[in-house]
C-alpha cells in the first residue's frame, strides 16, 4: 500500500508545481485581450476602457502570488514530501502552506476579476467597434471574455491539487499509524 500511497505522493508534488506554473502563465496571458483592445482606446475616450489600467494592480499581485504559489511547490520538494516514507513536521508544514495558500489566491483572485469583468461589460463596444475599423492596427476589437472565464478552470485545478496534497497527507498519517500498530505487534509477538 505504501508504494501506491508513495507514487501518488511523487505525482501530486509534481502536479502542485505544474498547477502553479500554470497560473504563473494565466497572470501572464490575462490582460493579452485588454491590452489589445483597451490600452489604446482609453486614449480614444472610450467609455469603460480604463479597466485595463485598473485591473493593473491585481494583475501584479497575481503574478506575485503565483510566483509565491511555485515557491511553496518548490518547498515541498525541499521538505522531501514526494519521496519520504514517513512524513514529519516539515512535510505537513508544506503541504498545510500549499493548500492555505491556494485556497487564498483563489478566493481573491476570483472576487476581484468578477468585479473586472463587470467593468469590461460597461465598456462602449460600438465606438470600440468603430475605432478598430478606423485604427486596425492599434485598437482590436473584442468582447470575449475568454481570459477572465479561464479563471475558473485554471483555479479549479490549483484547489483540486491543493484538496489531493491534503487529502493523501492524510492518507499518509493513516499508513503511518497501521505501520506502527503492526510494528507494535511484532514486538509483543518476538517477546
Amino acid at each position: 500500500m505504501y508504494k501506491k500511497q508513495m507514487t501518488i505522493q511523487r505525482i501530486l508534488c509534481l502536479a502542485a508545481i505544474i498547477a502553479s506554473v500554470v497560473v504563473f502563465l494565466y497572470a501572464l496571458g490575462i490582460m493579452t485581450d485588454l491590452y489589445d483592445s483597451l490600452y489604446v482606446a482609453n486614449n480614444f475616450g472610450v467609455k469603460g476602457a480604463e479597466v485595463y489600467f485598473n485591473m493593473q494592480p491585481f494583475n501584479q499581485m497575481l503574478l506575485v502570488g503565483s510566483i509565491v504559489m511555485i515557491l511553496l511547490g518548490a518547498f515541498l520538494f525541499i521538505t522531501n514530501t514526494h519521496i519520504r516514507r514517513r512524513y514529519y513536521i516539515g512535510n505537513f508544514i508544506a503541504t498545510g502552506l500549499y493548500a492555505a495558500a491556494s485556497v487564498a489566491l483563489t478566493l481573491y483572485s476570483h472576487a476581484q476579476i468578477l468585479i473586472y469583468k463587470a467593468q469590461f461589460f460597461e465598456v462602449d463596444f460600438a465606438t470600440l467597434e468603430l475605432y478598430s475599423t478606423l485604427f486596425p492596427t492599434d485598437v482590436k476589437y473584442t468582447e470575449s471574455t475568454f481570459w477572465l472565464d479561464a479563471h475558473y478552470v485554471i483555479f479549479g485545478i490549483l484547489v483540486l491539487v491543493a484538496l489531493l496534497l491534503v487529502m493523501n497527507a492524510c492518507w499518509k498519517v493513516s499508513l503511518m499509524k497501521k505501520e506502527a500498530k503492526l510494528v507494535e505487534a511484532g514486538r509483543r509477538i518476538a517477546a
